[in-house]
């Protein structure tokens, strides 16, 4: 049981048809739900933390619940951060004990993308510590990173082809029609595969990583609506559509907003069900119970991860 880079993992993933869950923490139960599912269907397992969760819970007590959760549940973990922006913080994350590290240079020119994450890839391997860079734009919301779907771009075959060869990165998140936030398709969705089996095809061992894949589980948000949320018209990327790319080099999947509206849904019921109850312990257990159950399903079912570690 310890802190691991994905460098194995994905090499095992590559060679059969399943993904690597990597899920967004931001506190405790966030946390202990993901690992508690994870051990349940002896699963690999990436935790990974956005400026808005450092910003919120503070680097060191992710760490150190990281760490906690590691000796609670005995499994490894890949200890990753997501979407650094630049070379310090990728730097602050290497020296304070990430396994493995996102340098997010998409919303740079091709040249710039590629010497920003070459410096990264540098650092971050004379330390033992893993890289994923990204080439192309997605659109919606992460955090600080907003891009608009008129400036989302597909992630040209080619580029990719050069890039990785030219920066030495471990992985590469790439774009091919998945979104940010809980509003991914305003029609009918679509994941350019085709796209996506010429990127394999050009760089077959290089591990591909879908961002923005949450599905937006109708349930969910359909919860949050009938206990007095507002979220109109939220769709997701199909659940057969990941499953299907992970047939094609994706290897790792990012899932956040999955995570907040099962937490949220399970919230806003209980307090709407018991407004007598007040003790933050009450309804944050079954908002746990409800994050591991979404997470052991997306693992099962959808990433095929099952007994892989």
């Amino acid at each position: 049981m310890a802190l691991i880079t994905s460098k194995e993992i994905f090499t095992k993933a590559l060679t059969k048809d399943y993904a690597v869950g990597a899920f967004n923490v931001n506190n405790m139960e966030i946390i202990q739900g993901i690992v508690d599912a994870a051990k349940e269907e002896n699963a690999p397992l990436i935790l990974q933390v956005s400026a808005g969760a450092r910003k919120y819970a503070r680097p060191a007590y992710l760490l150190k619940l990281v760490e906690a959760a590691i000796e609670d549940s005995g499994l490894d973990i890949v200890l990753h951060l997501d979407h650094g922006e630049d070379f310090d913080i990728c730097k602050k994350c290497v020296d304070d004990g990430f396994t493995s590290i996102m340098i997010d240079g998409s919303k740079h020119s091709f040249e710039e993308n590629i010497a920003l994450t070459k410096q990264v890839v540098e650092y971050a391997h004379s330390k033992g510590v893993v890289v994923e860079a990204e080439l192309g734009k997605l659109a919606g919301v992460e955090d600080n990173i907003k891009v608009d779907a008129r400036s989302a771009t597909f992630t040209d075959p080619d580029e990719a082809a050069e890039f990785v060869e030219r920066t030495g990165v471990d992985s590469l998140a790439i774009a091919i029609g998945t979104s940010h936030g809980a509003y991914k398709f305003k029609g009918e969705p679509y994941l350019d595969f085709e796209r996506l089996k010429k990127i394999h095809e050009l760089i077959p061992d290089t591990p591909l990583v879908l961002h923005g894949a949450s599905t937006v589980l109708p349930e969910f948000v359909a919860r949050c609506n009938e206990y007095g949320g507002n979220i109109p018209g939220a769709q997701g990327v199909p659940e057969d559509m990941i499953t299907e790319a992970a047939k094609y080099g994706i290897c790792k999947v990012n899932i956040d907003t999955d995570l907040r509206l099962a937490m949220t849904a399970e919230v806003r019921k209980f307090l709407m069900d018991k407004p007598e109850e007040f003790d933050p312990r009450k309804y944050l257990a079954p908002a746990r119970d409800a994050i591991q159950r979404m997470v052991q399903h997306k693992i099962k079912n959808v990433l095929n991860a099952s007994n892989q570690r």
